[in-house]
């Protein structure tokens, strides 16, 4: 029986050199596309390196460049809005998809969890971050930049006076595609409910939901949650919208975890989802798809946003400054339409 451990090293460079008849530096310098290589011997030494079975040790790479080939993925949103309980949500939708795209370019992506005033990015060895939906004073921000990092936002960046380069989550269309669809529905009081703060999505959705309740000559009904809340937060705001609005008949719940809580206190008041009152959201999670009813929503096209935040801020990286757009704008958002705003029919 073997001991752990004790099976065949891995092949080093000497032994890559020593069955290509070569120098280790010339090794190192055809492995890694530098230095001048005679063209036919690169390809002898990266085939002879594929039939060893060599694999580059990354440790010493990173060291010899100065790079960590680490990003991060960070946000002030907390748990309890961007992943719930079982952290499942529109945080680790990004995550995945931005970690498969930092990976076809050899980088390793970190999830930091949520940044509030600690110095989560100040312990952690990266390149760059991509922050997501940046809000006023945005804590994950303020750290990136006392460190001198780059970094890239996935959502248009509060107007606070933080110039980077970002992903553009089209936050307007979404808010506008939900509440046309309301509207659409037989909705004519529709209500509506945001976070506190400043993050764009919010501010996005507040600008379009008052312009419309204006075109049909509607006074607007906002409230705000806190974020931290999560669904209770949700549920409490909506309890006291309908306590004292008691016409509202459609609530647009921006967070889905406010939509849920919004539901159950629909249901409390002893309202009907959506026969009495609609609800819909922003993000098509898993907590639309599972509520009862299941929520209306938008596909935001995360995979193709969060792959083009990488994309952006590996330009930066790579000091491609000039080339770097300001602003990409992520596919236009679709409706997902659900149980919880069927059309109800028109009034007599």
């Amino acid at each position: 029986m073997s001991t752990p451990g004790t099976g065949p090293r891995p092949p080093t460079i000497a032994d890559v050199a020593r069955v290509a008849g070569v120098s280790r530096t010339t090794v190192s310098h055809a492995l890694n596309d530098r230095g001048k290589v005679d063209p036919r011997t690169r390809e002898r030494i990266k085939e002879v390196a594929g039939e060893l079975g060599y694999r580059p040790n990354l440790r010493a790479q990173r060291l010899r460049r100065g790079q960590a080939r680490v990003i991060a993925l960070a946000s002030s949103m907390p748990f309890a809005v961007a992943g719930g309980p079982s952290r499942l949500g529109f945080y680790m939708d990004v995550a995945a998809a931005a970690a498969e795209r930092a990976l076809v370019h050899e980088y390793a992506l970190v999830l930091v969890p949520p940044v509030q005033s600690a110095s989560a990015l100040h312990s952690v060895d990266i390149d760059g971050a991509i922050v997501v939906e940046p809000d006023a004073r945005d804590a994950a921000v303020a750290q990136l930049r006392e460190r001198g990092l780059p970094y890239v936002a996935l959502g248009r960046p509060a107007d606070d006076g933080t110039d980077c380069p970002y992903v553009d989550l089209r936050g307007d269309l979404a808010a506008e595609l939900l509440l046309r669809h309301l509207y659409e529905q037989g909705a004519e009081r529709p209500a509506l409910l945001i976070a506190a703060g400043a993050r764009h999505s919010s501010v996005d959705a507040r600008a379009v939901y008052e312009r419309l309740a204006a075109e049909h000559g509607r006074p607007p009904v906002v409230r705000t949650a806190q974020e931290d809340g999560g669904e209770q937060a949700g549920y409490r705001s909506c309890a006291e919208l309908l306590a004292e609005h008691p016409t509202t008949d459609a609530v647009f719940a921006l967070v889905d975890a406010f939509a849920v809580g919004a539901v159950q206190a629909i249901k409390d008041s002893g309202r009907r989802v959506p026969e009495d009152v609609m609800v819909v959201t922003r993000y098509d999670g898993l907590r639309a798809r599972t509520c009862s009813p299941p929520l209306t929503a938008v596909d935001l096209h995360l995979d193709q946003a969060s792959a083009a935040a990488v994309e952006l801020l590996l330009d930066r990286l790579r000091g491609d400054t000039a080339a770097t757009p300001h602003r990409v704008a992520a596919p236009e958002p679709e409706l997902v339409a659900r149980e919880s705003s069927r059309a109800r029919p028109p009034s007599a």
